[in-house]
């Protein structure tokens, strides 16, 4: 396979990750993990080590937001070396509370992803947002 093919099937899983999660089906989305899956996630503990931490943590998630109705990725970046690729974007997430607002913030990510056979696997991803040294508050409300 070439560059442009590797990259378009990375681009296409990011994508069926975002359907996934906007559509909470938790079953296919971990799918897309490899089972020694590494999280940084933005929310609540320092790592998630393994599919079952990681599965966890989705379905507590899942449970608390009651969106997602705004889950959009911007500036997504593609690079790979032959069974080894990473990418970053920008995600708009959020979701309508209970007055009918939608309420959204900018997160920065970046996944790795490891070939395994023929299938593109979810190895690391990193969710975060930026934070004032100062008061320790994370900066939400930040553009692209």
């Amino acid at each position: 396979m070439n560059a442009d093919t590797e990259n378009t099937d990375i681009q296409n899983l990011i994508e069926t990750y975002r359907q996934l999660v906007i559509a909470k089906d938790i079953d296919r989305l971990m799918g897309l993990y490899a089972d020694n899956i590494v999280s940084f996630d933005a929310v609540k503990a320092l790592q998630f080590k393994g599919k079952a931490a990681y599965r966890a943590h989705w379905e507590e998630c899942m449970t608390m937001c009651p969106g997602p109705d705004l889950f959009e990725f911007h500036q997504v970046n593609v690079l790979r070396a032959q069974d080894i690729a990473f990418a970053h974007w920008l995600a708009h997430c959020g979701g309508t509370d209970d007055k009918g607002e939608t309420k959204g913030c900018w997160m920065r990510v970046t996944a790795g992803y490891q070939r395994v056979g023929e299938q593109w696997r979810i190895v690391h991803e990193h969710w975060s947002a930026p934070f004032d040294m100062t008061s320790g508050a994370a900066l939400f409300e930040l553009q692209p």
